[in-house]
């Protein structure tokens, strides 16, 4: 039962969107100059009433499409009465003017046609079940209430005579419209009583507070299913569409193609608020069906479970809906506005590849890091590389063939260049850990030719963003110049040049640092080792070879190294890592030293609070080591 009123909550409101739509697209202004073409006198007679019934129009739809789930299905319900009535008169209208035309008078038994017509062509048992039906809905046992468009049939029944037929007929449609008037009168405040409900309910919750109003809107939102509403909503209105310019279009779709025929019937669903709206949410649903199924793909059912705030395809939905606002798609002639939805649907498409580009890279890197031998999962991941490499530039060749070259396609097509070279730069590196996997020995220098990989990729993403400003600064100042492209400019400049530069340099300061801090510790000597035997506190791994700190502790060089990139403290006991023993001097660090001792006991001649310091230390770095590791893997 809960899936079938979230089933009806969404049904039973489409209807109200799908009006409210066409009321927006109506030309009031129009008709008002085709009244005042044909006559002065009706459009002063006509104006206010039509305007009048436009608005009601509107109110009447955000009514109904506002209201609970209850009151919408007691509304449709009376509805469905009403058309049921409707047809019950409409049949027996029908059953008068065919009696009219036969001409026969006498009792409806003594003629078998007559009889025939009227017992199965217009059905007197259906016109009973019509009537139960309308009281069942109802849901009252008055049956006779709802049994006005019967008096013809029985009025032919009784041998009334033709003359007196049509007036018996007349008088049933008048009675049923009394009926509906007094109903209607008796239920007209109805609206005000709901929505003085509504404001008392408000009233009662203290809305007054800013956070309360966010709750009662997110409340709405939820109950009034809001994405899903307005995605069926677009959906049908698409169906629609499509259908009529399938029919009228005909041999025309193979010539300008299948693609275009699609743009252009999209481009038709977004010409008014509401559907815009649809659009978006259509989009944003469309987003987070690819990125699952990416997740699927990648890592099975359980990674469809993690979700991430930034790829639920909201992204995708909101750039659209900028995007639509800022260049003004609604207020376009249907042509341009089929090109600049296909320019915008671009910017969609690369900004979803570009989360499914946050997806795989991971994945990719842990199982070339994971030394994780599935042929499977290798090729799951291999291939949705490869298809992140090929299709933005595949994406980016067809665009450049429909438009002429400037600053915008220029930012277009370089997004999809930069989305290509970073999955470049991924499975680089995924190569390396898989040259590294079938090798005996381990490389040295991995990290080292991963951080060259990794720069390389950034310096060349540097270089694309850095040529889209220095063409974008030519074009303003020897082409056209804009305030819009001024501030593209600007906000290119400062995110993708400026920001990539500086976290560049940064990363290259504290790598030559890392290093000076790596050189300048002594190394443990095989005697060292031996009386250390211990693993690397970092990887856990046997040390062949160790650096160590002038706080006694012993690690990998290249695991430190790694280490120090995040933090200048020690692993172990979390004393600031220098590049010369404390409290002595550059020029007598160069200066032969001997290597620091191991972890020693505490001093029986410090004071009590320093041993109690020193244990506990110990105690918290033993309690952070698999952390520590972990840390360093996930870094790596």
């Amino acid at each position: 039962m809960p899936r079938l009123e979230v089933l009806a909550n969404v049904a039973l409101r489409v209807p109200s969107i799908l009006v409210l739509d066409l009321l927006y697209k109506c030309d009031i202004e129009g008709v008002t100059e085709h009244l005042k073409a044909k006559n002065e006198d009706m459009l002063f007679k006509y104006k206010y009433v039509i305007w009048n019934m436009y608005y009601i129009g509107h109110l009447i739809n955000v009514v109904v499409l506002i209201l609970p789930l209850r009151h919408i299905v007691t509304l449709y319900l009376h509805i469905l009465t009403g058309l049921l009535l409707y047809m019950g008169h409409q049949i027996s209208k029908d059953y008068v003017h065919e009696e009219l035309q036969y001409g026969y008078q006498g009792a409806v038994y003594r003629d078998s046609l007559a009889f025939n017509r009227f017992l199965y062509c217009y059905f007197l048992p259906g016109q009973i079940i019509l009537s139960t039906l309308c009281a069942f809905l109802m849901k009252t046992k008055k049956v006779w209430l709802f049994s006005a468009h019967m008096l013809p049939l029985l009025a032919r029944l009784c041998a009334t005579p033709h003359a007196m037929l049509l007036t018996v007929n007349t008088f049933s449609m008048g009675l049923t419209g009394v009926g509906i008037a007094v109903f209607l009168l008796s239920n007209i405040f109805v609206p005000y009583r709901l929505a003085r409900a509504a404001y008392s309910e408000l009233l009662h919750l203290e809305v007054i507070e800013l956070y309360r109003l966010l709750g009662v809107g997110i409340s709405l939102w939820n109950q009034f299913a809001v994405p899903v509403l307005f995605s069926v909503f677009w959906f049908i209105l698409f169906i629609v569409q499509l259908c009529s310019d399938i029919m009228s279009a005909g041999t025309s779709i193979t010539h300008h193609g299948i693609m275009f025929f699609l743009l252009t019937s999209v481009s038709e669903c977004c010409a008014t608020p509401y559907s815009l709206l649809g659009l978006t949410f259509m989009v944003s649903y469309l987003a987070l069906g690819l990125l699952n199924l990416c997740k699927f793909y990648l890592g099975g059912f359980a990674a469809v479970q993690n979700e991430n705030v930034m790829h639920r395809g909201v992204t995708e939905g909101v750039t659209l809906l900028l995007l639509a606002i800022q260049t003004g798609l609604l207020d376009m002639q249907a042509l341009q506005r089929t090109f600049l939805l296909s320019i915008i649907l671009f910017i969609v498409v690369t900004s979803t590849l570009q989360s499914m580009i946050e997806i795989t890279d991971p994945v990719i890197l842990a199982l070339g890091a994971s030394r994780n031998r599935s042929l499977w999962k290798h090729f799951r991941g291999l291939s949705m590389c490869l298809l992140l490499l090929v299709f933005p530039v595949f994406m980016a060749y067809k665009i450049s063939q429909f438009f002429h070259m400037d600053f915008w396609l220029l930012i277009l097509v370089s997004s999809c260049m930069l989305t290509s070279l970073q999955v470049t730069g991924t499975m680089l590196i995924y190569s390396l850990f898989m040259v590294e996997l079938f090798r005996s020995d381990p490389i040295e220098s991995l990290d080292e030719v991963i951080y060259w990989v990794n720069a390389v990729s950034r310096v060349l993403e540097f270089v694309v963003a850095l040529c889209v400003v220095a063409y974008g600064t030519w074009e303003s100042l020897f082409g056209e110049w804009s305030w819009m492209g001024a501030s593209v400019i600007i906000i290119h400049s400062y995110f993708n040049v400026w920001l990539r530069a500086q976290s560049g340099w940064r990363s290259f300061l504290l790598r030559q640092e890392a290093a000076k801090k790596i050189n300048s510790l002594p190394r443990a000597t095989a005697q060292q080792l031996q009386e250390h035997n211990d693993v690397c506190a970092i990887c856990f791994q046997e040390m062949s070879s160790a650096v160590i700190t002038y706080c006694g502790h012993f690690f990998h060089s290249n695991c430190l190294r790694k280490w120090l990139y995040v933090q200048e403290t020690c692993p172990m006991c979390h004393q600031t890592v220098r590049p010369t023993p404390p409290g002595q001097s550059q020029a007598s660090a160069d200066s032969p030293a001997a290597p620091p001792q191991r972890d020693a006991e505490p001093d029986p001649a410090a004071p009590e609070g320093d041993q109690k310091l020193d244990t506990a230390t110990v105690q918290e770095t033993q309690s952070n080591s698999i952390w520590t590791c972990f840390f360093v893997d996930d870094l790596i």
